[in-house]
């Protein structure tokens, strides 16, 4: 598949799944909340195309992470049917659909860090490379909790779809469990398709 291709699927699953979850969501304010971060991502990408470009597994898992962040803002994290029904298949008593989302959350952004990591040359040695992605995915993981913190205490009762925690105490640290394990898997798993990709910008 061409460049040109490549970049014209993206734009098309990008838009037609953000068309459709903006569609009679469950409800407009957990929708913008949810999608914001798929369209700053856009934005980002779209603005540092030319001159930063990405290897097309980055791109493909940031389309990925957009679709799950538009389709929970479309159903709500803890309503999506498909979770509610492997929920009912195995006995389940919450909605895991948030816990997909926060471990994309680790593994998405875990390749995202890598590469601009290694063509930066920020950080030197295979080792340390992987230990700076997976602190960053944490920190990353931690400060949107935050985030959610700060929408919840200003929106009051507005934030819980937002929030999804579904009545668990401990949602917020498996949340960033979650996005750690996320992260491990992805620098461990996507290391050498990615170190392959990479070669291509080798000065």
């Amino acid at each position: 598949m061409s460049v040109h291709m490549g970049k014209a699927l993206w734009l098309i699953v990008f838009w037609s799944v953000f068309v459709w979850s903006a569609v009679a969501p469950h409800d407009y304010f957990t929708w913008f909340l949810e999608v914001v971060p798929a369209l700053i991502g856009f934005v980002v990408l779209a603005a540092t195309h030319q001159r930063f470009r990405l290897t097309g597994l980055v791109y493909a898992l940031v389309l990925v992470h957009c679709v799950i962040l538009m389709v929970g803002g479309h159903y709500t994290y803890a309503e999506v049917p498909l979770f509610d029904y492997l929920r009912d298949l195995v006995g389940g008593e919450r909605n895991n659909y948030d816990k997909l989302g926060h471990f994309a959350q680790g593994f998405v952004p875990a390749m995202i860090a890598r590469e601009i990591v290694i063509r930066k040359r920020i950080v030197n040695g295979s080792w340390w490379q992987a230990f700076f992605v997976v602190s960053f995915c944490l920190a990353f993981s931690a400060f949107y909790e935050l985030i959610e913190w700060w929408v919840a205490l200003a929106s009051g009762e507005g934030a819980e779809a937002f929030l999804g925690m579904q009545g668990y105490a401990w949602d917020t640290q498996s949340d960033m469990a979650y996005a750690l394990l996320g992260a491990i898997i992805s620098v461990v798993a996507l290391r050498r398709i990615h170190d392959k990709q990479l070669r291509r910008f080798a000065t």
